[in-house]
């Protein structure tokens, strides 16, 4: 089960409090990554299209950042495997709207 953490404004989206489970999140080749969580996330919720990646592209929206571990994962391949800790559970994937301005 991935874990994944969304923030207020996608929750409400969503219709979803706390964070969100997914099962059975693997691409292709049996690996978890981005892609495949943000694949099984629009799946489920499918109210999210087009909000955290756009929907033509699959490019992360700008000011849309992932996180795992304490790591920025926003620049990584979208098909890299996600660490360890977020597969089996124990550390949330987490969607952080970016804030900008000053």
């Amino acid at each position: 089960m991935i874990r994944v953490l969304l923030p207020a404004h996608l929750k409400n989206l969503a219709h979803v409090t706390g964070e969100v489970r997914l099962e059975g999140v693997t691409g292709p080749d049996g690996a978890v990554t981005q892609r495949s969580v943000l694949d099984a996330l629009e799946a489920q919720y499918p109210m999210l299209l087009g909000t955290i990646r756009d929907r033509h592209s699959g490019k992360r929206r700008a000011f849309v950042r992932f996180y795992a571990c304490e790591e920025d994962l926003s620049n990584e391949s979208p098909d890299a495997p996600l660490p360890e800790e977020v597969v089996v559970g124990k550390e949330p994937f987490i969607v952080l709207g970016a804030m900008a301005g000053g």
